[in-house]
C-alpha cells in the first residue's frame, strides 16, 4: 500500500520520517501562503501543512492547483516530512498534536461535494436531524463517536468469540429463510418462486434450530444471529438486530449463567482492563415487581416500593376498599427530604399524578410528613392508626413526601414502576458510568390475561416447566439478564419431552392438529434422545448501547432503520416491478395516499 501511517499514528518518535497519509480533509485552514489540513481517517487526525516557502516556484503552483479539489470530505492523499509544531501550537486533546506533516506532494483521490452537515465534531455535541444523518449514514460513520460505536463493538463480538470457542462452543449458522412459527411478533414473510403460494420467514429467532442442534450432539452452540420481527421501531428496537445466540446440553439453570457471567468478566477485562465483581446478584420475578415494579429492575438508585395492603386493609377510604375487594394491593413509595432536597413541590405532585395516569394507575394517592404526621386533602379518610402504619411501614420522616399506589397487582407494580423511573431521572439519582448486572429468577411459566383469561408463555413455549402445566402458578425454568433497568436476554431451561411440548403448547390454546401442522417437525426431533439442554440470547445491539450511555440502538447499528422502520439511505421498502410479482404469482397492492405514523416510547 501506498499509505505508510494512518492519521492517528505519528508522534515525536517519527520526527524527520517521509510519510504518505491517505483520508478525508476534515478542516482547513489558509493563512496566506500557508494552508492547514486537518486530515482525518477512523484513526484519528493529524495536521498537515502546505507551506509555499519550503517549495521551488514550479511545485508550489503544481501542487497549489491539486489541493484547489481539496474540499471538505474529500478523499486525499499526501507525501511530506513529519516535523515539530511551532512551539505553543500543539494540542494535547489529539495523540498526534505535537507533530505536523510538511506537504512536498499531494493527490486527491476522490472530490466530495458539499457535506450536508458538518462532519467533524461538534461544540457541546449538537447533532444534525437525524433523518438527515441516516439518509446520508456513510458520511455520518465518519464522526468519532460512531467510529467508537462500532469499533467497541467489534472489540466486543471478538472477545465473546475468544471465550466461547475457549470453552468449547462452536459457532454453527442457522438458516435464514425457513417456515413460520409463531414466536410471538409478526413475521417477515418471503415468497418462493419454485414454489408458487407457499411462504419462507425470516427467523424471529434460531430458538427450535438451535434446540434440534442439541439433539444433533453439538452440545455447545452459539452464533451472532441475525433475527428479524416485524413490529414498531422503538428506541430499542429495530425490524432486523443481532442477538448473541447459544444452547448447551447437559445443563442446569446455574451451569448457563456462570458460563454468561465468565463470558461477561472475559468481556470487561478486554474492553475496560478491569474486573467485573461475580456473582450477579439474583432477584425473584415477584419481589422484583413488589420492590421496583419491574421484571427488569435498576438496583442503582433506591425509591422502593413497600407493600401496604394489610396496613390499610381497614382503612375506611373507599377508593382502597374497592380495589382490595377486588384482590388488587396498595404500596408506597418514600421520596425522601434529603432524596428530593425539597426539589418537589405541589406543582411537582400534580405533574406526578398526571404521568401515573398516563402510566395505567387509576390515579396518585400521596402524602406529605408535617409535624410528624402524614397530611393530605385525603387523610382525613385515614384513622391516625393507620397514618401512623404507613408512616412506620415506608420508615418516613419529617418532610418526606410519600406516594401510594393501588390497583390489579401487575398493572399497578408496573404503572408504579414507570413511575419511579421518572421520579428517579428527575431528581437526578441515576448515576452515571456505573453498571449493574443482575440475574433475574423464579419467573412464572405462564401470564394470564385478565379479560380473556388465555394463557401466554412469560418467556416463549419451550421453557421447561417446573410442576404441572394444567395447574395455576406453575413455575418455568427460565430467566433474564439485566442491566441497569435494561433486559439483556432472556434463558431457561428448554423441554426436551416430546409430550411435555404438546403439554404446554395445548395449554396455550393450540389444538393438536395446529401443533402438528406449526410444530410437528421440532417435537417429533425431541423423540429422537432429546438432551437435557437450555440457553440463553442476549441482544447484542442493546448491550452496546448501554455499555456506551446512548438513548437508541440506532446509534450503535452501522445501517439502520428509521423510527418508522424505513432506510432513508436506499429507499426501502421500495416497492416492486409488476413484472418480479407476477413471476411470484403475487398480487399488486397499492396503498399509495395512505401515511402511518409511528408514536416512539
Amino acid at each position: 500500500m501506498k499509505r505508510t501511517h494512518t492519521c492517528g499514528e505519528l508522534r515525536k518518535s517519527d520526527l524527520g520520517k517521509e510519510v504518505c497519509l491517505q483520508g478525508w480533509v476534515r478542516f482547513s485552514r489558509d493563512h496566506g501562503g500557508v494552508a492547514f489540513i486537518d486530515l482525518a481517517d477512523r484513526y484519528g487526525i493529524t495536521q498537515v501543512v502546505f507551506d509555499s516557502e519550503d517549495l521551488p516556484e514550479a511545485e508550489v503552483k503544481r501542487i497549489s492547483d491539486i489541493m484547489k479539489g481539496f474540499t471538505r470530505e474529500s478523499a486525499v492523499s499526501i507525501n511530506g516530512t513529519v516535523r515539530d509544531r511551532v512551539e505553543g501550537t500543539s494540542d494535547a486533546r489529539n495523540p498526534t498534536g505535537e507533530v505536523e506533516v510538511l506537504i512536498f506532494d499531494a493527490e486527491v483521490l476522490g472530490k466530495s461535494k458539499t457535506p450536508p452537515f458538518e462532519v467533524g465534531d461538534q461544540k457541546e455535541n449538537v447533532l444534525p436531524n437525524e433523518d438527515v444523518r441516516m439518509k446520508y449514514r456513510y458520511l455520518d460513520l465518519r464522526r468519532t463517536e460512531m467510529i467508537e460505536a462500532l469499533t467497541l463493538r467489534s472489540r466486543f463480538m471478538t472477545l465473546a468469540r475468544e471465550y466461547l470457542n475457549s470453552a468449547k462452543f462452536l459457532e454453527v449458522e442457522t438458516p435464514i429463510l425457513a417456515r413460520s412459527t409463531p414466536e410471538g411478533a409478526r413475521d417477515y414473510i418471503v415468497p418462493s418462486r419454485v414454489h408458487p403460494g407457499s411462504f419462507y420467514a425470516l427467523p424471529q429467532s434460531p430458538q427450535l434450530f438451535k434446540q434440534m442442534l442439541m439433539v444433533g450432539g453439538i452440545d455447545r452452540y452459539y452464533q451472532f444471529a441475525r433475527c428479524f420481527r416485524d413490529e414498531d421501531s422503538r428506541k430499542d428496537r429495530q425490524p432486523e438486530f443481532t442477538q448473541l445466540d447459544m444452547e448447551l446440553s447437559f445443563v442446569e439453570e446455574k451451569d448457563i449463567q456462570d458460563t454468561i457471567e465468565n463470558m461477561i468478566v472475559h468481556l470487561w477485562k478486554g474492553l475496560y482492563g478491569t474486573d467485573l465483581k461475580t456473582p450477579f446478584p439474583r432477584i425473584g420475578y415477584v419481589e422484583a415487581m413488589e420492590r421496583f415494579g419491574t421484571d427488569k429492575p435498576d438496583m442503582r438508585y433506591g425509591l422502593e416500593f413497600t407493600k401496604l395492603t394489610e396496613v390499610v386493609k381497614d382503612v375506611p377510604y373507599e377508593i382502597f376498599q374497592r380495589i382490595m375487594k377486588a384482590g388488587g394491593i396498595v404500596a408506597g413509595l418514600n421520596i425522601t427530604s434529603e432524596l428530593s432536597g425539597g426539589r418537589v413541590g405541589r406543582n411537582d405532585i400534580d405533574r406526578y399524578i398526571e404521568y401515573a395516569k398516563k402510566a395505567g394507575l387509576g390515579g396518585l394517592t400521596w402524602m406529605k410528613v408535617e409535624n410528624g404526621v402524614p397530611t393530605s386533602n385525603i387523610t382525613k379518610y385515614f384513622t391516625p392508626e393507620i397514618l401512623e402504619g404507613i408512616k412506620t411501614a415506608l420508615n418516613a420522616d419529617e418532610g418526606d413526601i410519600l406516594f401510594l399506589i393501588a390497583g390489579p397487582w401487575k398493572q399497578t407494580y408496573e404503572g408504579g414502576g414507570a413511575l419511579r423511573i421518572k421520579i428517579a431521572e428527575d431528581l437526578g439519582l441515576v448515576p452515571e458510568g456505573t453498571f449493574q448486572f443482575l440475574w433475574l429468577v423464579d419467573c412464572p411459566m405462564f401470564e394470564t390475561d385478565p379479560i380473556s383469561g388465555k394463557k401466554d408463555a412469560f418467556h416463549h413455549p419451550f421453557v421447561k416447566p417446573l410442576g404441572d402445566v394444567n395447574e395455576d402458578g406453575c413455575m418455568g425454568a427460565c430467566f433474564d439478564l439485566c442491566l441497569n433497568g435494561n433486559e439483556l436476554g432472556s434463558g431457561s431451561l428448554r423441554i426436551n419431552d416430546p409430550e411435555v411440548q404438546r403439554d404446554v403448547l395445548r395449554v396455550l390454546g393450540k389444538t393438536d392438529e395446529e401443533i402438528e401442522n406449526e410444530f410437528g417437525f421440532f417435537v417429533e426431533s425431541l423423540e429422537y434422545g432429546a438432551p437435557p439442554h437450555g440457553g440463553i440470547a442476549i441482544g447484542v445491539d442493546r448491550f452496546i448501547t448501554i455499555l456506551l450511555g446512548k438513548d437508541t440502538i440506532r446509534d450503535v447499528i452501522a445501517f439502520p432503520k428509521n423510527r418508522k422502520s424505513t432506510s432513508l439511505l436506499d429507499g426501502s421498502p421500495t416497492k416492486v416491478p409488476d413484472e418480479k410479482l407476477e413471476e411470484l404469482q403475487i398480487m399488486s397492492l397499492s396503498l399509495d395516499g395512505i401515511d402511518f405514523d409511528f408514536d416512539e416510547e
